[in-house]
């Protein structure tokens, strides 16, 4: 019986010394392929995602639990054979002659679709294993619609297709699973996902906590504001919201404890700033680079626009932090390294991401710009002695960028199967004139139909899918109503983002609660609080000229202001203080006057503007006269 267990171990052992020689030969591969360009895309793309599969199928076991040695020995057997079948039918779709054209009239051969649909199964599968099952069911009820679709009432029917012209459409073609998501995921995204990676094991991560623990921790609530900052830099190259949370939470938690912020405000912080740094340039996570390919418009200009919301996203955050300190008496940090220390030892970490941003802003190929990112983030970890890497950190950093990005790689994959059948019914127009009709044809209620079903996606698709999906079906119907095309797919991306911090399911909440062993509902509910930047901006995208378009300078400045504006005053609605506690009467003038800033009257806004900052002004002047009377001596 001892036998067993060690038979288990064996097997384990020489699985992940396997997985994580392919997974350093797969960031290997992925560089050669960013620098030549060698592989036409149905090569690299169909080779791309079956080395992602086989990798899914190495690090997620189908049986976890070793309890009982033979059922998770025949576990992995399973997995050793989808990744046999996942090897054979990935070299059919490879070797596929697209040249010859026969194969549209007489349609595939019963092996190429057979090949097609054990990736169809396996890609699922493989889905469910690192995503979870929610994207599996949303895809299959898109398949089962495309199959079945001739069934439905008129309103909401399509032609119905066949088993082999799905499997022609969305695995030989560039139209559905190795459509457009898995190019940017392939490509743009898995070279910033192993960015990241070496900015961690080089030390540069570090560097920007302490950097950002240095700035604000003096301040009132410190370590939650050197939170929101940390998060804003890192957040963007990180490639996920929850390894934000993790990375930085790990530091940032348990000092906001410390200090004197509740359990559950210091995850909702770590939280709201971690999620934030999904739309902080330069990176802006993956979403950016799909929307570039979506709409054509290239990445500097989507860079160029998106950092002022995202500057006043975590000017949003910083204010209820600061409210929140100042409700709970807060103080800052007894000691902080000075800036200057900080910088001193790792200045040099700022050089890649200076390079990459303005290699970006220069309208570079991001995939180069990508490649030589990773390249000075090593070449300045070596000129200082006490960041220099060893061999088996580089390889380390290889290893965790080619994981790290096996979630996004499935999840983009898995979303080309919605796109694709988009497409192939044009499902599409008849969602727009669905949600049109729903909502009356209100810019508002479209917009508040939109953000639901983002929490609701959100729920189970990770933030780059949620964008892909609700970009398809919803960015019509904005545009329809006189929303610019980049314009819509802003708004869309970013209320894509509110799932990781709105319950009931909010999972950057819920991996920060795990840190702060509290309750994960009562994270989410703070992180929501603290996140509402994510509805005002978007709000502004739709009403006024948040997005930045040439020669709009004035309307520009007008909205940064009218948003600033309505930041200040749900904060004071909702907190109930700005310098000091306000008065029921106070809170409703800022409540209503948030509510005009959004009608799109000059006068009105003016008005609304004059009231905020007469109740800011005066409560300011009321908290000086509270001080002074503290300070008075008592008789």
């Amino acid at each position: 019986m001892e036998k067993s267990p060690n038979i288990c171990k064996l097997i384990t052992d020489k699985l992940v010394l396997l997985a994580s020689l392919s997974a350093i030969a797969l960031s290997i591969f992925q560089i050669w392929q960013g620098i030549t360009a060698d592989l036409s895309a149905p090569v690299f793309r169909p080779v791309h995602l079956s080395w992602v599969l086989i990798l899914v199928f190495f690090t997620k076991p189908l049986i976890t639990s070793k309890r009982l040695p033979y059922i998770y020995l025949f576990g992995r057997f399973m997995d050793l054979l989808c990744i046999g079948l996942i090897a054979w039918a990935s070299y059919r779709i490879v070797s596929f002659d697209y040249d010859d054209i026969s194969f549209l009239m007489d349609g595939l051969t019963t092996l190429d679709q057979l090949s097609g649909l054990i990736i169809l199964a396996l890609l699922l599968e493989a889905t469910r294993r690192t995503v979870g099952f929610v994207m599996v069911l949303i895809a299959g009820i898109f398949l089962l619609y495309a199959i079945f679709g001739n069934l439905l009432p008129s309103d909401v029917a399509s032609k119905g297709f066949s088993i082999e012209e799905i499997v022609r459409f969305h695995i030989f073609s560039t139209n559905g699973v190795y459509g457009a998501p898995l190019a940017i995921a392939a490509g743009v995204v898995f070279i910033f996902v192993l960015f990241g990676a070496f900015l961690q094991v080089t030390g540069a991560g570090k560097f920007f906590i302490d950097a950002s623990f240095s700035i604000a921790g003096k301040y009132r609530g410190g370590p939650a504001k050197a939170s929101v900052i940390a998060s804003a830099a890192l957040g963007s190259i990180s490639g996920s919201a929850i390894a934000n949370t993790v990375t930085t939470g790990a530091l940032t938690i348990p000092m906001m404890k410390k200090l004197g912020y509740k359990p559950e405000q210091a995850a909702g912080i770590e939280a709201a700033a971690s999620t934030g740094g999904q739309i902080m340039p330069p990176v802006m996570g993956a979403g950016a680079f799909v929307m570039a390919q979506f709409t054509g418009i290239p990445y500097s200009d989507i860079l160029l626009v998106s950092i002022a919301p995202a500057i006043l996203y975590f000017a949003c955050t910083l204010l209820y932090v600061h409210l929140m300190a100042c409700k709970l008496g807060l103080k800052g940090m007894e000691f902080t390294d000075k800036i200057t220390e900080v910088l001193k030892n790792g200045w040099h970490f700022l050089v890649p991401l200076i390079l990459i941003t303005s290699l970006l802003l220069m309208s570079y190929s991001p995939i180069l710009v990508g490649i030589a990112g990773c390249i000075a983030v090593l070449v300045a970890a070596m000129c200082r002695k006490h960041s220099r890497i060893s061999i088996s950190l580089f390889f380390e950093g290889m290893k965790e960028g080619a994981l790290l990005a096996l979630p996004i790689s499935v999840a983009c994959a898995t979303a080309g199967i919605v796109v694709g059948v988009v497409g192939q019914t044009g499902i599409g127009l008849q969602f727009t004139q669905f949600l049109m009709a729903l909502s009356g044809g209100y810019l508002w209620s479209v917009l508040g139909l939109i953000a639901i079903a983002a929490v609701i996606l959100g729920m189970g698709l990770p933030v780059t899918a949620a964008y892909i999906v609700l970009s398809i079906m919803a960015v019509p119907s904005l545009t329809e109503l006189g929303v610019g095309l980049l314009a819509a797919h802003m708004i869309v991306f970013w209320l894509s983002q509110t799932s990781n911090v709105t319950p009931p399911i909010a999972l950057a909440a819920f991996a920060a609660a795990g840190i702060a062993n509290t309750s994960p509902m009562k994270s989410a509910v703070q992180a929501f609080k603290l996140a509402q930047g994510f509805f005002i901006i978007p709000i502004m995208m739709a009403f006024s000229g948040l997005i930045w378009v040439q020669g709009e300078n004035v309307n520009f400045a007008i909205a940064i202001v009218l948003t600033i504006g309505l930041i200040i005053a749900f904060a004071g609605t909702i907190e109930g203080r700005l310098a000091t506690s306000l008065s029921l009467i106070a809170r409703v003038i800022l409540f209503a006057s948030g509510f005009a800033l959004l009608v799109p009257q000059l006068y009105l806004n003016g008005a609304a503007l004059l009231a905020i900052l007469v109740v800011a002004v005066t409560n300011y002047r009321l908290s000086k006269t509270e001080e002074i009377v503290s300070l008075a001596p008592s008789k």
